[in-house]
């Protein structure tokens, strides 16, 4: 399993937090999704078959690029 925290610079509230998670939660592969709009953080547990690579491009797909 894999963990990483990204940084986000557009999560603003709690509701860009659930709109994250709610998304990345839906990729295969991904374990949990956890964020913080004070620190504009989330952090990602994945195992295969879903990459960072992925998870990457899904956040800039739905507006929450990756700084």
């Amino acid at each position: 399993m894999e963990k990483k925290t990204f940084s986000i610079p557009n999560i603003s509230c709690g509701h860009c937090v659930m709109s994250i998670k709610n998304e990345l939660g839906e990729l295969e592969g991904v374990k949990s999704v956890d964020g913080n709009p004070e620190t504009k953080s989330i952090d990602v547990e994945w195992d295969a078959p879903i990459t960072e690579d992925k998870i990457l491009e899904t956040l800039k797909e739905i507006n929450y690029p990756a700084a």
